[in-house]
């Protein structure tokens, strides 16, 4: 089989993001799947980490299976080989949208309309908007776009270069059911827990490629380099802190604090040093975003041809 079937669909996927980003449809496959693995809950769940064992092993391995009969059916076709990587890296992407979700908060900001980015926020993040003014908007918004940067672009596009459309659609099933069910609340301590450590197993080499590419494309690489050092680890997550503290150190800005779940608060610790993100910060994040999600398509474009040249010569 050519070398060059996965990289060059990874690298047409990731144009069809930029071109057609992620519609907000209900026959999106991600939202199809969302449906499905919903539909399984009700007949799965218990407040037991075994009933949630299998509800992932389920879901994620009805998902993967898919994957690879794909590449088995499509074979050595080069047409359909590509197309089906293109496909799937569209649908596994949401690089743009969240770019576009950032710009529409700084707007919202901008123009000092504060129930309009309070509407928006539950498009980025589940922190509770109502009584939040701009700067916890700000900060928000910013720590949603660097944790997301690596959830959205740099993971799937990880696992597209190491394991093609199978580890693609593996990781979306995960990421997804962790935004589902992964959260701790009285229903999903015991059922979500194994949802949300395969996630934090799934992110933990995407979250700290993040952190490296945020260093490498953002304005101030030395600040932004210490920063990951010194605070990435200090974030409940194990993955999520490795960006926000890059992406902190990046723009000069202190992110962590006080946030509100639902009624539930959570005192985050703080990374980075200098004052908290300001509405004109949005702006400055989104083109972070963007940066690292170029370079990310260009490191994995590079990769996948690399890993699949060598399986070859072996």
């Amino acid at each position: 089989m050519p070398i060059w079937y996965d990289p060059l669909g990874l690298a047409l996927g990731v144009a069809l993001d930029r071109l057609l980003a992620d519609p907000r449809s209900s026959a999106h496959p991600v939202a199809l799947f969302g449906r499905a693995a919903a539909g399984l809950e009700k007949s799965l769940y218990a407040d037991d980490r075994r009933n949630g064992v299998l509800h992932v092993a389920v879901c994620v391995g009805g998902v993967t299976a898919l994957g690879v009969l794909a590449v088995r059916v499509t074979g050595s076709n080069g047409v359909l080989r590509t197309a089906t990587t293109a496909l799937v890296t569209w649908a596994v992407l949401g690089g743009t949208t969240l770019a576009r979700e950032g710009a529409y908060m700084a707007e919202a900001l901008e123009d000092d309309d504060l129930e309009r980015a309070r509407a928006r926020l539950p498009h980025l993040c589940g922190r509770d908007p109502r009584h939040l003014q701009a700067p916890e908007l700000a900060r928000a918004t910013v720590e949603s776009l660097a944790e997301n940067t690596s959830d959205a672009v740099v993971a799937p596009l990880f696992w597209g270069a190491v394991a093609g459309v199978p580890g693609m659609l593996a990781y979306r099933a995960i990421n997804t059911l962790d935004a589902m069910i992964g959260h701790r609340s009285p229903r999903y301590e015991r059922f979500g827990w194994a949802a949300a450590r395969l996630d934090d197993v799934a992110n933990f080499v995407p979250a700290r490629l993040c952190g490296v590419l945020t260093v490498l494309t953002g304005p101030d690489p030395g600040r932004a380099r210490a920063m990951l050092r010194r605070d990435g680890h200090r974030h409940p997550s194990p993955n999520a802190g490795r960006c926000e503290a890059a992406f902190a150190g990046a723009l000069g800005v202190t992110l962590g604090g006080k946030n509100v779940y639902e009624g539930r608060v959570e005192e985050r610790p703080t990374m980075g040093e200098g004052p908290g993100p300001e509405v004109k910060d949005i702006r400055r994040a989104v083109q972070l975003t963007q940066a690292v999600s170029l370079a990310c398509a260009g490191v994995a474009v590079i990769t996948a041809w690399a890993l699949r040249r060598y399986c070859r010569r072996r």
